[in-house]
């Protein structure tokens, strides 16, 4: 009794994303559209984060003393 090998998951997700570029001509616009469709579809909440009218200091830096 021979065992198929199983495929990894980071396997399945590489062909997953190939069958989904695949399905849409490769056409970024329509894989969005098409999964923001299904989103609302389904009726299902989607987690928006709290946003604050704060600036980030993009060095990392605190404020000066």
């Amino acid at each position: 009794m021979t065992q198929e090998p199983t495929e990894s998951p980071i396997d399945e997700i590489h062909r997953i994303r190939r069958e989904i570029s695949d399905r849409f001509g490769g056409d970024v616009d329509a894989i969005a559209e098409d999964a923001a469709q299904r989103q609302a579809a389904s009726n299902r909440p989607v987690w928006q984060p709290k946003t604050t009218n704060e600036t980030s200091d993009a060095s990392g830096g605190g404020s000066p003393n």
